[in-house]
């Protein structure tokens, strides 16, 4: 049998069967009523309405079935007592540890009736001051401050002073603030090499330049047709990409990373691209490890799919500019990776700016488009504004460009230089410590120490007791040092290393003791399977920053160690 005689044979089988399956459902509605058929087809096409609504949702139905039966599982009378009395004094032991203040001080509830002459508020400040236990002068705290140095704090002081009424929102009042911006940014998206078209905007800090390239990403996904756009990233990569899918209706999905050198997986990334994906996101560097990730092969995925492409270079963006000149080489990481289509950038971390300023950065102004807000309609005039606020601080600006200036480019490459030199000496150092190890490769200022022989949260408490404040880390857990120009001060190093090295030193005379405290808290919190456990307790903390009432068990603010949420230390 010939291909066309076989073709017929086939054509006509598949008559056969349609005349069967009409003949069969004619039969099945032959004693219905028009009316009941009409009804049915309509119950019939609600249904599977309803069914593909609740099947496909950003949400997995596997988890989302597992919230339900948490929840169920917490109306049993015995286990849901017992797992509230459980949250509440976790909660009560976070409002003390959070919410203590001296011996004889209060809270202000109400405006004073008549206000304060300026020496009384700053007296009142200097009280609030004191409140810091703490020792980030000294270098013992990871990230959070990068510099500090009194000579540059007193020059923003004064800029800002001179910008503290000012608000880019009303360029025509504040012309020379628009100027700063516009200057900013076009010396950032010259750092990090971009071309004639490249743009961009200030931002408040690291998380909302995140938000504005997904949120201009989503609008261009929506554009091109795209109904439920994705955000395909690295599991390592700033929990400010949850933030943006939470916000923004996207789906995000994470990426594994490579055991050895804790890279996102590229090919995993690439079997993760389908027709929904708005933008692939990759770090320079990771916040947990301190790792950049594989930027070169990730922009070719970007370029043969033709998706936006976003490297976040919040947390280390005004080092890794540097440190080719400052004698440290990197594979590309920037606009001269031809699939990079934004870039952010904390000029409040490594560009020493004051806290609320970051750059968020486009390789063409097509992109930035995207992110802007204009409504043409609105009784009060045309609004239009280029990001996530309305007024801006003029100020902060008007600080972050005098910070830019001021430094320049040998005063940022000779900072550089020193981070990047003491971070490797500390990662050198720890990696001759038995029983512990370091994470992949940290090529720029962040080093995460891991351990094969007992709970790594151990360490941590045992470094805590030393007056070292270091972010906790989870999936795996681990711990990190943040290293900042406080880090390079003579001898702080070196201090760090020994303490660790002592610390590790008493841990492995009994490596199977339990963890006791703050390391326990984190522990235990990775192993608990309903995750909406730990949402509350953070929930819980959020409340407590914003509490006025003194804690049912007040304790010795002098004898208290406070327990600052890592989640809090975390945000960009």
């Amino acid at each position: 049998m010939d291909y066309w005689s076989a073709l017929e044979v086939y054509k006509e089988m598949l008559l056969l069967y349609c005349e069967k399956a009409r003949q069969y459902v004619n039969s099945q509605c032959a004693d219905l009523e028009p009316w009941q058929i009409i009804a049915a087809t309509l119950l019939l096409t609600v249904g599977a309405v309803r069914a593909k609504a609740f099947l496909f949702q950003q949400e997995s139905l596997t988890s989302r079935i597992k919230k339900q039966a948490f929840r169920l599982i917490r109306k049993i009378p015995f286990i849901g007592s017992s797992i509230q009395k459980k949250l509440n004094k976790a909660l009560d032991d976070m409002s003390v540890s959070v919410c203590t203040l001296k011996e004889g001080m209060s809270y202000t509830k109400l405006l004073p009736a008549q206000g304060l002459t300026q020496k009384q508020v700053l007296d009142s400040i200097r009280q609030y001051q004191t409140l810091n236990e703490v020792q980030w002068t000294k270098g013992k705290v990871s990230g959070a401050v990068y510099w500090g140095d009194e000579k540059l704090t007193e020059l923003l002081v004064k800029v800002y002073g001179e910008f503290a009424w000012s608000n880019p929102l009303h360029p025509d009042i504040f012309p020379g603030v628009r100027k700063m911006e516009a200057e900013v940014v076009r010396m950032a998206c010259t750092l990090f090499n971009g071309g004639p078209e490249s743009c961009g905007t200030v931002t408040s800090g690291g998380t909302e330049s995140i938000l504005m390239a997904c949120k201009a990403y989503r609008d261009m996904a929506y554009e091109r047709g795209i109904k439920h756009p994705e955000i395909i990233a690295p599991i390592s990569v700033h929990a400010a990409f949850d933030k943006a899918a939470h916000y923004f209706g996207m789906k995000l999905i994470h990426i594994p990373l490579e055991k050895k050198t804790m890279k996102v997986d590229v090919k995993a990334m690439k079997r993760a691209i389908s027709k929904n994906t708005a933008m692939l996101v990759c770090s320079a560097p990771q916040f947990p490890h301190g790792i950049v990730d594989p930027i070169v092969e990730v922009g070719k995925l970007a370029e043969r799919y033709n998706i936006p492409f976003h490297v976040d270079a919040c947390l280390g963006g005004f080092l890794i500019v540097f440190m080719e000149k400052a004698g440290f080489k990197l594979e590309p990481f920037d606009f001269r990776v031809k699939g990079v289509t934004s870039i952010s950038a904390d000029t409040h971390k490594y560009g020493y700016a004051p806290k609320g300023s970051s750059v968020v950065l486009y390789s063409d102004k097509k992109y930035r488009h995207y992110q802007f807000f204009v409504a043409p309609d609105w009784q009060g005039g045309i609004y239009a504004s280029p990001s996530m606020a309305g007024s801006r601080p003029g100020g902060i600006i008007a600080a972050c460009w005098a910070t830019m200036m001021h430094m320049g480019e040998n005063g940022y490459v000779d900072a550089t230089r020193k981070v990047v030199q003491t971070t490797r000496t500390i990662a050198a150092g720890l990696r001759k410590i038995e029983g512990i190890f370091v994470f992949g490769n940290p090529e720029v200022s962040v080093v995460a120490i891991g351990s094969d022989d007992f709970d790594v949260f151990r360490l941590s408490n045992a470094l805590t007791s030393k007056g070292w404040n270091l972010n906790t880390l989870q999936f795996p857990s681990s711990i990190h040092i943040c290293v900042t120009m406080r880090h390079t001060m003579p001898g702080v190093a070196e201090h760090f290393i020994n303490d660790v090295k002592e610390g590790v030193a008493v841990i492995m005379k009994n490596p199977k003791e339990k963890t006791t405290g703050m390391g326990a808290i984190y522990g235990m919190a990775q192993t608990i399977p309903d995750r909406s456990l730990v949402t509350e307790i953070s929930c819980g903390f959020l409340d407590c920053l914003y509490s006025t009432e003194v804690p049912k068990v007040q304790k010795n603010h002098h004898t208290s160690k406070r327990n600052h949420m890592n989640g809090s230390s975390k945000t960009h």
